[in-house]
């Protein structure tokens, strides 16, 4: 058996494995192999790992001091994708973000600052800078876990953390619109023509109109998995913007190797529905209601990355998000409605000089330290 020391984390409504690359072979080749092991895939089941059958709860991050000036931290997310052997680095996972700063803290990876500590971070998927502030406990000089910060998604309450990406637009495409239009006019093989708005937003992602693929915008994820003609039409639709962004050659490809890159979402105007503990989410509580796919299953909350971009796109005009919301879209503060909640952003999205820049996009989070010590794989 091998052995690697590992930290289990949750990171908003994700969870994964924190490692540090040090611990790690240097030859990144052997990373997959260990990191499957870890995971117990391909089985889809994964009964012999630590994996938890979706791919909120399939991360493995690894992180390592900079020797980047004003960096304290980079950091590398693979997705495992369930039910297969293959890992996707192509994309950071901004609810795992948030681990990474508390990580750092209780790794000692830098020195801190009392009462609150600003994490400096790269994240090496996309080349893209975020900071994490993380409180500080007086007594243990580290992350202080406690506190009355409550997140849709997550059970109890916590310690808050502000995650702010920094200039997140482009991240994999260099480009806040990667066709160049705020609006898109995709062909669907057997569909037809539907309008989507492609962004770039941390991760690339491509959002159309619920209404135009039948739904009302409020399903439960299960309703949508279990949907298989709308599962297909929002695979070929997110296919095609993967073509079109040049991720993929075509459909097949799109799914076989870019599954993660990019996501694919449904959205529309408020409305209440009943979320998947049961309880009501108010229509009077959100801007915008979204549901988003995260390879090839509908998420039970909504990726932060997906988070960013309709928070973007709600302010954005000739937006698929903006024409839904009518006027002038939503501008500030956003709050998405998803399947576990209300999700609030603070999106940056400024006009100068007839061009968009989008200095920054924050969001409140929380993270846990939930389990660390050694897991074992064969050799």
């Amino acid at each position: 058996m091998r052995a690697f020391k590992t930290v289990f984390m949750r990171g908003g409504t994700s969870k994964g494995c924190m490692l540090l690359r040090e611990d790690l072979p240097e030859n990144r080749e052997e990373w997959d192999k260990i990191f499957l092991q870890v995971m117990g895939s391909p089985d889809p089941k994964q009964i012999d790992g630590l994996g938890g059958t979706v791919s909120s709860n399939n991360k493995i991050v690894i992180v390592w001091k900079s020797e980047e000036p004003d960096v304290d931290v980079e950091y590398l997310v693979g997705q495992v994708i369930v039910g297969k052997e293959q890992i996707d680095y192509k994309s950071n996972c901004g609810n795992m973000t948030a681990a990474v700063g508390p990580f750092a803290v209780e790794e000692k990876l830098l020195e801190i600052t009392e009462p609150i500590t600003t994490v400096r971070m790269k994240n090496k998927n996309t080349d893209k800078y975020i900071n994490v502030t993380v409180p500080i406990d007086p007594e243990t000089k580290s992350f202080a876990q406690e506190g009355d910060c409550e997140i849709a998604g997550v059970d109890g309450t916590a310690a808050e953390l502000n995650v702010n990406f920094l200039n997140p637009a482009g991240a994999k495409t260099g480009a806040l619109l990667p066709t160049g239009k705020v609006s898109e006019i995709l062909d669907i093989p057997g569909v037809g023509q539907l309008e989507v708005s492609i962004l770039d937003v941390s991760n690339p992602m491509v959002l159309v109109n619920a209404a135009d693929i039948g739904m009302s915008g409020t399903e439960l994820p299960e309703d949508v998995n279990n949907n298989k003609e709308v599962s297909d039409l929002l695979e070929k639709i997110r296919g095609a913007a993967a073509c079109l962004m040049g991720f993929a050659k075509d459909l097949e490809d799109a799914s076989k190797n870019s599954p993660a890159v990019p996501k694919v979402g449904f959205v529309t105007s408020p409305q209440s529905y009943i979320d998947i503990t049961g309880a009501e989410v108010k229509e009077s509580d959100m801007d915008v209601c979204a549901r988003v796919i995260s390879v090839f299953k509908c998420h039970k909350a909504c990726p932060l990355t997906s988070a960013s971009a309709i928070s973007v796109a709600a302010a954005m005009e000739g937006s698929v998000v903006q024409k839904i919301l009518g006027k002038d879209g939503q501008k500030g503060l956003v709050r998405i409605g998803h399947p576990s909640g209300i999700m609030t952003m603070v999106p940056d999205l400024r006009l100068e000089n007839g061009t968009m820049e989008l200095p920054g996009v924050g969001v409140q989070r929380t993270a846990r330290r939930i389990m660390d010590g050694t897991v074992y794989i064969r050799e």
